[in-house]
């Protein structure tokens, strides 16, 4: 019997460096895929990743034996959640490992969750799919960019949103 042995954990300032590994490893599935104006190498800074726990985000990491081989962040704003900055390494991807870090993330929020995410990118799209989340209108999507993410108008149409059943249910 194989026993898996793995540790979901809040990131710390001690985990920057492997978590801009992450991020810039995972993030090569967008090159090409993404509006090129948006891609740049690295995909992110270790400046751009420090404004962005500044602006609330708070990393948590899936670690496999003493290593950090997947983030996912989360955001609180205002009455509902966003799911922020979801990277596994390339090496690490389709396993389940995301969809794990996901149900932890879910299950320490009680707000409604929104996820924002390039158009163009289906895997991820399907990935939320999966896991209970739903694309919301094209309407919703602008008017709930422009809410909750400092984002801007070429992101914003180049960007989808999902959402899971709570912010459905509430916003019938």
């Amino acid at each position: 019997m194989k026993i898996e042995t793995f540790l979901i954990r809040r990131c710390d300032n001690n985990d920057l460096e492997d978590i801009l590994e992450i991020i810039n490893d995972g993030a090569q599935a967008y090159k090409g895929v993404i509006p090129p104006y948006y891609w740049k190498e690295p995909y992110m800074s270790g400046e751009d990743l420090r404004n962005e726990l500044d602006e609330g985000i708070v990393l948590w990491g899936y670690e496999e034996k003493g290593k950090l081989v997947a983030v996912m962040g989360i955001q609180d704003k205002q009455d509902v959640t966003l799911i922020r900055h979801a990277y596994v390494l390339t090496s690490r991807q389709n396993l389940g490992i995301g969809g794990k870090l996901l149900h932890h993330l879910m299950g320490i929020t009680k707000k409604p969750v929104l996820i924002a995410t390039w158009r163009n990118a289906d895997w991820a799209i399907q990935f939320y799919e999966r896991h209970g989340f739903r694309m919301v209108s094209d309407e919703d999507g602008y008017r709930l960019q422009k809410k909750y993410w400092s984002t801007p108008e070429e992101k914003i149409n180049a960007s989808v949103v999902l959402a899971d059943e709570k912010w459905f249910n509430l916003n019938k």
